[in-house]
């Protein structure tokens, strides 16, 4: 823990089950804080009517009184009392409801990384302490503009006196302003983590999306805020995700069934809805909104098009996905980069905003084409035996048709039958090296 002049910290846990308090304690035993303990909300109010608390840590899921309406309570009646919420189950509506009701510095997921725990106590308590000294320091500073109205004599030299204090007592304040900064930013990447906190291929999606994200908005000489925007939405645009049970998490898209695409659907209107009430994160609410949107219109949850769409939704929609393509959440097989890259490339001015392809693929590098390996074949020359050289996506992202697959008549004529019936010029790229086995059964790979 941090090393400090002040006293030891004093802090309460609230838990009703005695195995997570004795944990806690055991964990916190080193650090020298001084550690009360409580089984329910309302025991924890006891304790804080007769102790000084620097911080209080409660558990989300308690009888006769919540952590929601336990926080709130402590927000009311001792404001400057730190308020952690430790929870060990995925519900958002509870989580929003005691940020929004408790105002907690921070939500804790069960089980919790003992290191991590430790870090984001002493995370809280240096905010604590740094809002504290805030305060003191904008009441001197009140003070000393309060003793410059006051002085008659020697006004010119001591308004000089005086200016190197205040001046001193601001870059105090633009410290403690940039230490307040880094911890919200902090607290934002750890918030964006909780979904990934569930491991699998997401682990680390959010982070590598905020990161390229970020070097196409300054590729399109957006405003430092803008690229915040961008960066921020990025890291949170699966908060929406929260919910999702663990076999639909780790589900891809294309392999989903019709009541888990529903709801898939939703999840960005819910992440909207959990970021809305900060105003720091209102813009970057509504690009997580747009994020699935489509150039074309085809997108969701408000079928918008073209421009209509926000840049910043339309640059993480090409950042997610690139990404969404190699750890195979997307298509339901893990893409090396320039195949992703293809995938993109692909739909470009369908799916994605040609300007931001044509950026992202300036800033990556465009993929290695596979020459002599494919030709392009228009649906009504194709014939029984040919072989996809590519995979083939419908106009909704979705993998109709897996590469290496083989054509066979039936297959043949459906493809014919759906171009001719929707009036669309449609081609396959069809191998073209001749490794195909006489052997081999239509569908195999």
């Amino acid at each position: 823990m941090n090393e400090t002049a002040h006293p030891p910290a004093t802090l309460l846990l609230v838990d009703d089950e005695a195995g997570i308090l004795s944990a806690l304690r055991r964990l916190l035993r080193p650090t020298g804080y001084t550690i009360h303990l409580a089984d329910s909300g309302r025991a924890g109010l006891e304790v804080l009517e007769r102790e000084k608390i620097d911080l209080v840590i409660s558990d989300m899921r308690m009888p006769e009184m919540d952590g929601a309406q336990f926080l709130e309570q402590v927000r009311e009646r001792w404001p400057g009392v730190t308020r952690l919420l430790l929870t060990g189950y995925a519900d958002i509506t509870s989580t929003i409801a005691a940020i929004n009701r408790g105002q907690i510095y921070r939500y804790i997921a069960k089980p919790w990384d003992d290191d991590e725990l430790l870090q984001i106590i002493g995370d809280a308590l240096e905010h604590r302490r740094l809002r504290e000294e805030n305060a003191r320091l904008l009441a001197l500073t009140q003070q000393q503009n309060e003793a410059l109205r006051e002085l008659n004599t020697n006004l010119e030299q001591k308004v000089r006196e005086r200016t190197a204090e205040l001046e001193q007592v601001n870059s105090f304040l633009n410290l403690a302003n940039d230490k307040l900064k880094q911890n919200f930013l902090v607290s934002i990447k750890m918030f964006s983590g909780l979904i990934e906190l569930r491991g699998g291929a997401i682990a680390g999606h959010s982070r590598r999306v905020a990161d390229l994200a970020r070097k196409l908005a300054i590729h399109f000489e957006l405003d430092t805020k803008g690229q915040q925007d961008i960066f921020l939405a990025a890291l949170l645009h699966d908060v929406g995700k929260i919910g999702f049970p663990d076999a639909m998490l780790a589900r891809p898209v294309v392999k989903m069934t019709g009541d888990e695409l529903g709801l898939y659907r939703k999840h960005p209107v819910v992440g909207e809805s959990a970021l809305m009430p900060l105003d720091e994160l209102k813009e970057a609410a509504r690009l997580v909104r747009s994020h699935h949107e489509r150039f074309d219109g085809q997108g969701f949850p408000d079928g918008l098009v073209g421009l209509g769409i926000p840049l910043g939704a339309r640059i993480l929609a090409v950042a997610s996905d690139y990404d969404g393509l190699q750890n195979g959440t997307l298509a339901g097989k893990r893409m090396s980069p320039d195949e992703a890259k293809a995938m993109i490339a692909q739909s470009r001015g369908k799916r994605y905003d040609p300007q931001v392809v044509d950026a992202f693929l300036e800033l990556l590098g465009r993929p290695k084409p596979e020459t002599g390996r494919d030709v392009e074949v228009r649906a009504p020359d194709l014939q029984p035996g040919m072989v996809l050289a590519r995979d083939l996506v419908g106009r909704d992202g979705v993998l109709l048709l897996a590469a290496d697959y083989i054509l066979d008549a039936s297959l043949v004529k459906q493809i014919q039958d759906y171009a001719r019936r929707e009036g669309v010029s449609l081609s396959l790229h069809i191998r073209n090296d001749k490794r195909m086995s006489s052997g081999a059964s239509p569908g195999s790979s």
